[in-house]
């Protein structure tokens, strides 16, 4: 099956349950590099959910599944069960992001506790698009730090052909 050459589709589920002055997911509309939806029936059918509950991690070999677009959800992660992710699952391919270390402001140094912005930013690195994935970060001052804390694992995870070896890989990190 042939690959298209067109940009992917970044929609994100905007649920407006954070401070509007640090959502990174608001940030990045203004910056017109993704599409806020606040309709959960609006997300694009088969395209690839950010899903921390998934038991399938992301990898290369969801590229294709890519093509169709990356769906991420902004909402307070402090409210969130996986049933919220139940209903996407249905229509959508959900992965899981590896560990990585968040660089933003609020949770500096700590796993799995990435922004929107950064996780969006991760799924296209390892998903081999690294200058979408840097320009992503690079409208935040603390962006282009979050590739300088996890450029080893980023790079591993980049070369990683499925989802198993990206679950070995992060293995040596954790």
């Amino acid at each position: 099956m042939k690959i298209k050459n067109e940009k992917m589709k970044i929609v994100v589920y905007h649920a407006a349950e954070d401070d509007p002055k640090k959502c990174t997911a608001k940030k990045l509309e203004k910056f017109g590099l993704i599409k806020l939806e606040k309709q959960l029936g609006k997300l694009p059918s088969n395209s690839l959910l950010l899903d921390p509950f998934s038991e399938k991690a992301l990898s290369r070999e969801d590229a294709q599944i890519a093509r169709n677009g990356i769906v991420a959800i902004d909402c307070s992660w402090k409210k969130i069960d996986e049933s919220a992710f139940s209903i996407l699952r249905r229509k959508m391919h959900s992965r899981a992001l590896p560990f990585l270390l968040a660089a933003n402001p609020v949770n500096y140094g700590r796993a799995f506790k990435l922004t929107t912005a950064e996780a969006i930013a991760s799924a296209l690195y390892i998903l081999n698009d690294v200058n979408k994935a840097k320009e992503i970060l690079s409208i935040f001052k603390w962006g282009p730090h979050f590739f300088v804390l996890n450029k080893e694992p980023l790079e591993e995870y980049r070369k990683a052909e499925n989802s198993g070896e990206i679950i070995e890989k992060m293995n040596q990190f954790i």
